[in-house]
């Protein structure tokens, strides 16, 4: 029951509102026994259901993580990391703040640069980078998108130092940018700090 729980919980997180019939499709069981799982948490509050009208006839239930579910997931200690930044910004000036996140910066930028060493083509270092980010916390993956890829993060373990200061998220752009090669193009699609449900980018090559 607990696993079969935990496994719900990580498909809403990962694709947003769904209903039991399609829950239990994932998990190879019935609706009818996802619902049961999905009972389950609701009684512990981590999901609620809500109706939607999706084309004709009568609207079809849907369950979706409350915000107490989705701090079931890692947030690498948001209120002590939001409470330092504000510490640093008001003793050491944006200066020092600056100098922080250039630290940051360099010490993710040789990870990654190890990370990629052997790892040849656009696909294979966008997979190498979601096995990065997922082992961080991101819950990343990489999908194909027509000629390019797509790297989606369905989760961000550092929001609450995103949101206090966004250089953190210029700042993971840059990177991407510098361990995918010069010949790659990134562009965000979906943002979390904008009202998106996750941080999505379109990797692609650039064309002469």
């Amino acid at each position: 029951m607990h696993g079969t729980a935990d496994r719900i919980l990580n498909l809403l997180k990962r694709n947003g509102p769904r209903t039991a019939e399609a829950l239990g499709a994932s998990l190879s069981m019935t609706g009818m026994g996802a619902r049961r799982h999905l009972e389950a948490l609701v009684r512990e509050g981590l999901v609620v259901s809500f109706d939607r009208v999706a084309g004709v006839g009568r609207p079809k239930k849907y369950w979706k993580l409350t915000e107490k579910g989705h701090l079931r997931f890692p947030d690498a200690h948001a209120e002590l990391t939001a409470k330092l930044i504000g510490d640093v910004r008001r003793i050491f000036g944006e200066e020092g703040l600056d100098r922080l996140i250039a630290e940051r910066e360099r010490d993710m930028q040789q990870g990654y640069a190890a990370a990629m060493q052997g790892r040849n083509g656009l696909e294979a270092r966008v997979l190498a980078l979601a096995e990065m980010r997922t082992r961080e916390g991101y819950m990343a993956r990489a999908e194909r998108d027509g000629e390019g890829m797509l790297l989606i993060e369905d989760h961000c373990p550092i929001c609450a130092a995103a949101e206090t200061c966004q250089s953190f998220c210029r700042s993971e752009l840059s990177i991407f940018r510098m361990v995918l090669g010069p010949e790659a193009t990134i562009e965000r699609t979906e943002y979390l700090l904008e009202g998106g449900r996750r941080c999505a980018y379109r990797i692609g090559v650039k064309k002469d």
